[in-house]
């Protein structure tokens, strides 16, 4: 099938790539815009490895849209993908494709295929994403963002048979602190205690702001001991910053927080309720952290069970 004089107009003063491909999805023909766009000549993209500019890990989802199209009645499919130019960057591009039938026959005979650079577009929807999931303040993830994020890790923990950990802290007399400097020094106050936290916690970890003052970190594969260790980092890198407080019931003259730390293990033989269970258990130990004086650790220990 030759390119038509309409085709090979659109295509030629289209900002988009349009392309035509057979069955095997080799390119047959490539509109000049590439060289804009990716970088290559055409002449270069139809020497290629079909889609050979395509990143592999998302090869499979350019391929399903293929396989998908050649059934008969299916409308066009469109997919997003990462593509790497001739200088090495990679941009993101949506790929729309449609299937062309022999109108005698409806058999496919060929594709064609429309791309679009739309990474802009992506930076700002993964901004956005970003952005839905991060608490305004501290700037730390959100309740939201903490939820997913314990259940994922949950998950985790009970297909690995391992354990996990999380830690609940509160900063001591907050209310308090809040009345007396007002809410403007409250928030400069979590917003520094939230930076300290997230200097002194793993690569690994995943601090959330968890509401009010209250800042929950997950710890996965983390035992009890190993949670400990990471909750007195936090403890002294809170105590360290030297927030001037007056009037403090224990008195001390700088800002503290207590700590609960609730550990998980994983094991065969039946179900409980977790994570539900690991919250309640770092909250009744922050309890007991404030119980017994404040600015302090306390921990529980939990053993969950794998569904066999």
């Amino acid at each position: 099938m030759k390119t038509g004089p309409s085709f090979q107009l659109l295509a030629e003063y289209s900002a988009d790539i349009i392309c035509r491909t057979g069955l095997d999805m080799r390119f047959l023909y490539i509109s000049p815009s590439c060289v804009q766009v990716l970088g290559y000549t055409p002449e270069e993209m139809m020497n290629m490895e079909p889609f050979g500019h395509v990143l592999p890990e998302d090869l499979p989802g350019l391929a399903a849209i293929a396989n998908r199209n050649l059934i008969p009645g299916t409308e066009s499919s469109r997919a997003t993908a990462r593509m790497r130019k001739k200088d090495g960057t990679v941009i993101w591009m949506e790929v729309t494709a449609r299937v062309v039938r022999d109108p005698a026959t409806d058999e496919p005979i060929e594709a064609v295929i429309v791309m679009r650079d739309v990474t802009e577009r992506k930076l700002m929807e993964d901004r956005l994403a970003m952005l839905a999931l991060t608490d305004d303040l501290t700037r730390l993830a959100n309740r939201r963002a903490f939820d997913q994020d314990l259940d994922r890790e949950w998950k985790r923990t009970l297909r690995e048979g391992s354990q996990i950990s999380l830690l609940l802290l509160d900063v001591d007399h907050f209310k308090e602190f809040n009345d007396r400097y007002g809410h403007q020094v409250g928030d400069d106050c979590l917003r520094t205690i939230a930076i300290a936290v997230q200097g002194a916690v793993r690569s690994t970890d995943i601090a959330a702001r968890y509401g009010g003052e209250e800042i929950a970190v997950i710890l996965p594969s983390t035992d009890t001991a190993g949670a400990v260790e990471v909750a007195e980092k936090v403890r002294s890198a809170i105590e360290a910053l030297k927030l001037t407080r007056e009037g403090h019931p224990e008195g001390g003259k700088w800002v503290t927080a207590s700590m609960g730390v609730a550990t998980a293990l994983a094991r065969d033989g039946g179900t409980m309720r977790m994570p539900e269970s690991l919250l309640l258990a770092a909250d009744n130990a922050l309890y007991k952290a404030k119980y017994e004086g404040r600015n302090r650790i306390a921990t529980a220990l939990l053993v969950a069970f794998k569904a066999g």
